[in-house]
């Protein structure tokens, strides 16, 4: 894994759906869903939309969990940051906690009409320092941070800008790669 470095996998920036901050839900969802019928086999298809600032600077990341909090308003009322999830409750009080709070008492149509039209910026992750990664980092460095922070993907840098995406797809195929060379 040392000998792997970060940017033989990563996907550069170029190949990545992205919006700027002033874009809606919507034009965030069109972009994912344009980058997936550019013909990428399944496995490759991107999973997140990249947030950039006017200045062509990222500002953020829309992944599949962003949506799902920020379609549902109420997800915000929660006690807990959304980087933080509870850990270790009982079914029970997961389903409880939809009456508690109310969650998706409306219909998904009235929740996306109302989400679709709002900004990106009111549902993007703004990435964390654990994050980023540099183009030369090795392998093992990067499995590192994506393991210890639960990541899905890690922002690739080289000196002060963002170059590219590592995936933790991209990364368990190389490990999977790993893994069938040592058995032949």
């Amino acid at each position: 894994m040392k000998s792997i470095k970060v940017k033989e996998l990563m996907v550069p920036l170029a190949e990545y759906a992205i919006v700027s901050e002033d874009a809606t839900l919507y034009e965030a969802v069109m972009a994912l869903e344009q980058s997936h019928t550019q013909g990428y086999p399944e496995r490759d298809r991107h999973r997140a939309v990249l947030v950039l600032d006017s200045d062509n600077r990222l500002v953020g990341k829309l992944n599949i969990w962003d949506v799902l909090n920020g379609i549902e308003p109420r997800y915000r009322e929660l006690a807990y940051p959304r980087e933080t999830p509870p850990q270790g409750f009982g079914s029970e009080f997961i389903r409880s906690m939809l009456e508690t709070y109310g969650l998706w008492r409306k219909p998904l149509s009235e929740l996306c009409s109302k989400a679709s039209a709002m900004s990106v910026r009111e549902f993007m992750h703004i990435p964390s320092e654990g994050e980023y990664v540099e183009e030369e980092a090795t392998l093992d460095q990067a499995i590192h941070q994506l393991v210890m922070g639960h990541y899905q993907s890690l922002l690739v840098t080289r000196e002060d800008s963002i170059i590219g995406i590592l995936r933790l797809s991209d990364v368990f195929k190389a490990i999977c790669d790993g893994v069938r060379a040592c058995r032949s």
